[in-house]
């Protein structure tokens, strides 16, 4: 039997692989000239700070300081430190500039299954760049002077990663739910194998514990786990929202129900006129915004709901990135 269309949806977004050339910053390598490249194809819903051992690894002879700790690294994109808690898609979507594809190529000529170039080093980088110029998505990895100002320290043993991840997880929760007892109520072997499927990226394992998320016994779903990250920095009146310094992103929230007070299903482009009317003005066209999610604009039509369950990160949400036209 076939799978559905929204189980194929989400197996193409978890198989959804970028390149990435990671280079060591110039001013902690001890080589006058830049140091071999570390090439690799990492899943767009995992975090980097997963990479960090092996880029310890990879770039420890180039070290200066070859005894610092792997989890004293941290990754930059032309100077903006990454914030690690933001799965790589979404850094991708926001900071690469790349242009988004349309639906149907996306999940034509994106998605793939994941190929790591970890034992065997790619002899042409220049093979796995794509048309626009964007890829391989080239970032720095350093492992000195912590941006304390934009990014909270790692700890060796991935305890803060884990934390962020299920606080993200818990506050979905509490938006679907009015309440995070269900989350909470998660076994400890649950819990656990839940964060083990994301530190293996292994999507049948998740789903085991998710589809506990998502169909509680007893609850009706009452709002849709929904961020969008705005290039703007005007914030909507009924709506909340954070900032930072330079490099910052602006993430907008409002609780957003599956359905219309018509009974309707919730779309997408209804969503957005309404948290965002000067930006999509149109519930059906987009006008002045492209929404993207995984490198995709999404057409505005589509249902909210179907997106949540085909297109969510690993923690819960749908993070939609709002990239101006023109």
């Amino acid at each position: 039997m076939p799978p559905s269309p929204i189980s194929a949806l989400q197996t193409k977004t978890w198989e959804s692989t970028l390149p990435l050339e990671i280079r060591l910053s110039p001013s902690e390598c001890r080589t006058f000239d830049r140091s071999d490249p570390y090439l690799i194809r990492f899943p767009r819903l995992s975090y980097l700070p997963f990479l960090l051992p092996r880029l310890h690894a990879f770039f420890s002879s180039a070290l200066i300081d070859p005894d610092v700790a792997a989890h004293e690294g941290w990754l930059s994109f032309e100077d903006i430190p990454l914030k690690w808690h933001y799965p790589l898609g979404l850094l991708y979507d926001l900071f690469s500039g790349a242009e988004p594809a349309d639906l149907a190529r996306h999940h034509s000529a994106i998605h793939g299954k994941n190929k790591v170039y970890d034992e065997e080093r790619d002899p042409n980088p220049e093979s796995v760049r794509d048309n626009s110029g964007a890829l391989p998505w080239r970032l720095v990895v350093h492992f000195t002077t912590w941006p304390e100002e934009q990014l909270v320290k790692l700890d060796a043993n991935g305890k803060v990663l884990h934390d962020a991840f299920i606080n993200s997880v818990k506050e979905a929760d509490y938006t679907r739910n009015g309440t995070a007892k269900v989350v909470m109520s998660l076994s400890k072997d649950d819990s656990t194998a839940l964060w083990r499927a994301v530190q293996q990226h292994d999507m049948s394992l998740f789903n085991t514990i998710n589809n506990k998320l998502l169909n509680p016994p007893g609850s009706k779903l009452r709002h849709i786990p929904v961020k969008i990250y705005l290039p703007t920095t005007a914030s909507p009146s009924g709506t909340t929202a954070t900032e930072g310094s330079a490099g910052s992103i602006r993430v907008v929230q409002s609780l957003v129900s599956p359905f219309l007070p018509s009974r309707q299903p919730q779309t997408l482009g209804t969503a957005l006129n309404d948290i965002l009317p000067t930006v999509f003005p149109s519930r059906r066209n987009p006008l002045l915004a492209h929404a993207v999610l995984h490198g995709a604009v999404v057409p505005l039509g589509a249902v909210l709901q179907d997106l949540g369950k085909a297109l969510a990160y690993a923690d819960g949400f749908l993070h939609v990135v709002v990239v101006m036209m023109g």
